[in-house]
């Protein structure tokens, strides 16, 4: 009993991981140039490298989403939004420990059209951060899909 309900919150959590880092992924796809603003607006990244995080970030949260939700390359895509959820909570973090008052960018390219960052964004990245371990950390492959090697 107790192995049908982790498979199926390890299920769940692929899912809304999934969806949340597709979802987050669109806006940014398509307004590259206003990603690049709302991510220099963080002040810890340089000039090039801002641009570089805005043309690569969003692709890899689209790819990280599809691979959970389709059950592909599980325990990579797990490690990547464990990884991009560290980087997140210390880029609010350090934004609102300086002072900074910015919208976040998480979910919208523009600037302005997110939300302000705050502790409940720093809780929020928590969370995905606590499902993407849930995820790694599963004991059994439930629909989960292999590539077979050539």
């Amino acid at each position: 009993m107790r192995q049908d309900i982790e498979k199926y919150i390890v299920l769940l959590s692929r899912i809304i991981l999934g969806g949340v880092f597709i979802y987050a992924s669109l806006d940014k796809i398509a307004n590259p140039a206003e990603f690049a603003k709302a991510v220099g607006n963080y002040h810890v990244l340089p000039f090039g490298v801002e641009n570089l995080l805005a043309l690569i970030l969003p692709w890899m949260e689209l790819l990280v989403g599809l691979a959970l939700i389709l059950g592909v390359l599980i325990d990579g895509a797990s490690i990547l939004v464990i990884f991009m959820n560290i980087i997140f909570i210390f880029a609010i973090s350090q934004a609102l420990a300086r002072g900074i008052s910015i919208e976040c960018g998480c979910f919208s390219a523009k600037p302005e059209g997110g939300s302000p960052i705050g502790i409940q964004t720093i809780l929020r990245d928590i969370w995905y951060l606590v499902m993407g371990f849930v995820v790694l950390n599963r004991k059994s492959k439930w629909i989960e899909f292999y590539p077979k090697s050539i």
